[in-house]
């Protein structure tokens, strides 16, 4: 018996995990998207770890880094782009929801006593 191609046994995980994780976003109630934010903000800093080290890549030896690390450097730049944008954004919109929660100071001078 056969086993299944490894690439394609990843596509299906990646299409499934597509499903799950559209359905599981948008079945978030408003009450639970700051949370859902923060969780996301830690992801994307375990990412940027990553994406930092990819970035970072040489060649084996200390030889001229071959076309293969090049392009390792420039996904790996790539990422931590992406990252830090997702990060930053992820907390400018955790902080804009945190403020609608606050209570809002009642405007002086205009209660006519």
């Amino acid at each position: 018996m056969d086993a299944v191609d490894p690439t394609v046994f990843r596509l299906a995980i990646f299409v499934l995990a597509i499903f799950v994780g559209y359905y599981v976003v948008w079945s978030v109630t408003p009450a639970l998207h700051t949370p859902l934010m923060a969780v996301t903000n830690a992801i994307s800093s375990v990412i940027i770890v990553g994406a930092l080290l990819a970035a970072a890549a040489h060649g084996a030896g200390g030889a001229e880094p071959t076309t293969n690390v090049w392009i390792s450097k420039g996904a790996g730049a790539l990422a931590a782009a992406f990252a830090a944008v997702n990060i930053f954004g992820g907390f400018l919109v955790t902080q804009r929801m945190l403020a609608m929660y606050k209570k809002k100071e009642p405007a002086k001078g205009k209660s006519g006593h």
